[in-house]
């Protein structure tokens, strides 16, 4: 009985893990027990990088989203309403999406909500690329986890312009710099 016990305190532990504090802070261990990542960056040089990311799923307001229509360099953000990170980076994901919103495609894959709380979250931000739903299957999460996993909650991966995995970062960006830095790099590759 000890043995289940201890299992099932691992198998809650690995379900909390992966999100902020309360005080959002990457890296920390707050009173609700998450812990994020810690904004590492994990670059993949063009010659070693895997096959191309084929996923797709139905988005926030009912829409189909697959890589397959989607070509070109792509913004994968894993993210959920109430991960205080997920809030922080928000905005700059809105910039970005902005600035290279015409060279680059953007999608979220909301890893624990329903369509009514991710909805609400997209409107609080004035979020405007499309979210797929992961939270029933883990699709997507199980797509990424052969080549390179989103280990934390917010986990931000760019695709380069052949689908394939460039970029990881693990925990929250606060700024656009890191990643306008390595969508730079895979647009001027093309």
């Amino acid at each position: 009985m000890n043995t289940l016990r201890a299992l099932g305190l691992a198998a809650t532990a690995l379900v909390l893990a992966g999100c902020a504090s309360d005080d959002g802070v990457a890296g920390s261990v707050g009173d609700a027990g998450y812990v994020s990542g810690d904004g590492f960056v994990t670059e993949i040089a063009a010659g070693d990088r895997g096959e191309a990311m084929e996923f797709g799923g139905e988005t926030v307001d009912g829409d189909a989203w697959t890589t397959s229509e989607n070509a070109g360099v792509t913004v994968v953000n894993f993210w959920y309403a109430a991960c205080p990170p997920c809030r922080v980076e928000a905005p700059v994901l809105v910039d970005l999406h902005e600035e290279y919103g015409g060279d680059v495609s953007f999608v979220g894959v909301n890893v624990r909500d329903g369509a009514a709380q991710a909805e609400s979250f997209d409107e609080t931000f004035g979020i405007e690329y499309p979210s797929i739903l992961d939270a029933q299957d883990a699709a997507v999460q199980r797509a990424f986890s052969g080549q390179i996993a989103p280990n934390a909650v917010p986990t931000t991966i760019i695709l380069d312009a052949e689908g394939r995995i460039a970029a990881r970062i693990s925990g929250a960006v606060s700024d656009t710099s890191i990643i306008s830095t390595l969508l730079d790099e895979e647009l001027a590759r093309q």
